[in-house]
């Protein structure tokens, strides 16, 4: 614990800000229920009422709380976002690793139906698939899995391959080792500082698709708050220089740039280099 605060205060300030942000962050969409002044889904007012005591934010389209809809919203579009970044790395970095340690036709069949996959534009993809089957959460996570995955695996295979050629990794197949050994003790661990860089990076990714489908319709349906569909149901009121629609966009923002932050730090750690005085 002491190794871990001693790095944290370590940390450059832009890192602290990214840390700062996405402890709030996660305070708020843990303990939404007991942080929002009313529910999500609650029907209180007249449709677009200005900021006032009442309702700090004002209310949306329907008459419902922004503010208690803006931490619902963290809830479930960092949750869902959290979930999906999960489930594509346990995919792809697994199947990488597996292509990288068994080669020939394994790695051949699993690198080219990634290649497929990787040349149909992320967002055509996904707008096919949900269009097709549906926009039920369990479609909508499988499709962005499905998509992120792809990415993970390119790089948990390129890192991989440079380690199965160790003579140690040649050692542990000539004593007799299963590849979950090999995989397990031999080729994650030498590989784990670039996949955690990685983890912040396809999070932020993630969050915005999510955030982009769900403007589009295609996301997390209502009357489900979520940011990116808060900023289209809300968009009227620019024209009227209300720039309420602009806070969900806002912490979709703030949260994208403090992650990218600790990701920048934690790549410049594990490359060794030294900060310049």
């Amino acid at each position: 614990m002491s190794n871990i605060l001693k790095i944290i205060f370590s940390a450059p300030l832009s890192a602290k800000f990214g840390m700062l942000v996405v402890l709030i962050y996660s305070i708020v969409a843990i303990f939404a229920p007991f942080i929002a002044p009313y529910g999500e889904r609650e029907i209180l007012g007249r449709a677009f009422e200005l900021w006032s005591d009442k309702y700090l934010l004002g209310t949306d389209n329907l008459g419902r709380d922004m503010l208690s809809r803006m931490i619902f919203g963290a809830r479930n579009t960092i949750g869902l976002a959290l979930s999906i970044t999960i489930l594509a790395f346990l995919l792809g970095s697994l199947t990488g690793m597996i292509a990288a340690a068994l080669g020939g036709w394994v790695d051949q069949i699993l690198s080219r139906i990634v290649d497929v996959l990787m040349s149909i534009p992320s967002l055509i993809f996904a707008l096919l698939i949900l269009s097709i089957f549906g926009t039920s959460v369990p479609y909508l996570i499988a499709t962005i899995t499905v998509i992120d995955a792809t990415r993970v695996y390119r790089l948990a295979r390129a890192t991989a391959m440079n380690v199965v050629v160790m003579d140690y990794v040649e050692v542990a197949r000539v004593r007799g080792e299963k590849l979950g050994w090999v995989i397990r003790k031999e080729i994650l661990p030498n590989i784990t500082a670039p996949l955690l860089a990685e983890f912040g990076l396809r999070f932020c990714f993630v969050f915005l698709f999510i955030s982009a489908l769900s403007f589009l319709g295609l996301g997390l349906q209502p009357p489900a708050a979520d940011w990116g569909s808060m900023v289209r149901d809300n968009a009227t009121l620019i024209t009227f220089e209300d720039m309420t629609p602009l806070l969900p966009a806002g912490a979709i923002a703030l949260l994208t740039i403090a992650i990218n932050f600790i990701v920048d730090w934690m790549l410049h750690k594990s490359s060794g280099l030294k900060d310049v005085s």
